[in-house]
């Protein structure tokens, strides 16, 4: 074999390829690592903290805020394992109250908030935990894992949310209505499609409230009436209170272009 400078001295003439300059790398671009063990460390330190039967929720708390600092700076398996971390706290027990009447919920209420900075990876546990047996009757708490998922801006949120519109619960409904408002940056077909679903839910119990003497209806609509134009306002950069001028203006605008982003 005729090693490349012996050719050249009798080929002059003949140059060898350049070298590959070596790759650069982007100084703005993060390097993410995954599987850290500081991140770890936070799962062993919380779940110590979970374990003392409520004596050390403050701190638990404290490192739930951690995990959401970590959350965004985190690769995919970290990702997947902080969500599962914080889901898991809905798994412990609470029995003890604050005071009479009010559930000890303070673990739970936080761990929603976070995965509600989670998304899309807590979509699935906020989905599952919404109506779930142990957590449905804490009324408080439905409401701020709705809020939460609607944070997410997920579509695979969606169902979920525009169920609640039914649901028996007018602190519920609302919640749901106030959620939805989280898509104002959709696709133009998924603003008007939660758009449609929100005006029928308001007409509906419009009809209700108007026809029949009953307080539950009024209430109902007390309720529910507020969140449902703050957020059919939202989705459509459209300002309007009155529920027959809204019907109206969808009437003269569900086939036109909104625009590409309301809010």
């Amino acid at each position: 074999m005729i090693l490349p400078a012996l050719l050249l001295s009798f080929c002059p003439s003949v140059a060898l390829p350049p070298a590959s300059p070596p790759p650069v790398q982007d100084p703005d671009k993060k390097v993410i690592v995954d599987e850290r063990p500081e991140v770890k460390a936070l799962f062993d330190e919380l779940a110590t903290q979970l374990k003392a039967k409520g004596e050390k929720d403050p701190e638990a708390i404290g490192l739930i805020d951690k995990l959401v600092q970590e959350f965004p700076n985190s690769g995919p398996k970290d990702r997947a394992a902080i969500v599962k971390q914080v889901s898991d706290c809905f798994d412990i027990r609470r029995t003890k109250e604050l005071e009479a009447g009010v559930p000890d919920d303070r673990v739970y209420i936080a761990a929603a908030v976070a995965l509600g900075t989670m998304g899309p990876e807590s979509v699935k546990p906020l989905t599952l935990l919404l109506g779930d047996k142990n957590t449905r009757k804490n009324m408080r708490l439905q409401q701020q894992l709705a809020a939460a998922l609607g944070k997410t801006k997920s579509p695979d949120g969606l169902k979920s949310l525009l169920m609640l519109l039914k649901n028996k619960d007018a602190p519920m409904q609302a919640a749901g209505a106030d959620a939805l408002a989280n898509y104002f940056d959709a696709t133009l077909d998924t603003r008007k499609a939660i758009f449609e679903e929100l005006l029928k839910t308001m007409m509906d119990q419009k009809a209700k409230k108007d026809n029949v003497t009953d307080l539950e209806a009024q209430e109902r609509w007390n309720t529910i009436s507020g969140p449902i134009i703050a957020s059919l306002q939202k989705l459509s950069g459209h300002a309007e209170t009155d529920p027959e001028l809204w019907q109206r203006w969808w009437n003269d605008n569900k086939k036109k272009d909104w625009g590409a982003k309301a809010g």
